[in-house]
């Protein structure tokens, strides 16, 4: 699994940002499974690439909305 970088996610459509978001989800889960045959796992790396999707869509339309304002005013 390539590790995605804050400019990659950027860089990708909604669409696509939605779809790998799914990916990862589900990859986490087998992750889990694994982890519990074998012991091994990914769980650590996965749950961060979650994490700077979800930060990144959480802070992107809070930006565009605070800028939309002040155009308003």
């Amino acid at each position: 699994m390539a590790v995605l970088k804050i400019k990659d996610i950027k860089n990708m459509s909604k669409e696509d940002i939605e779809k790998k978001l799914k990916e990862l989800k589900f990859e986490l889960i087998k992750s889990k499974a694994n982890a519990a045959k074998s012991g091994k796992s990914n769980k650590r790396e996965i749950k961060k690439i979650i994490a700077r999707i979800l930060t990144l869509n959480k802070s992107s339309p809070l930006n565009m909305e605070t800028s939309e304002r002040k155009t308003t005013k």
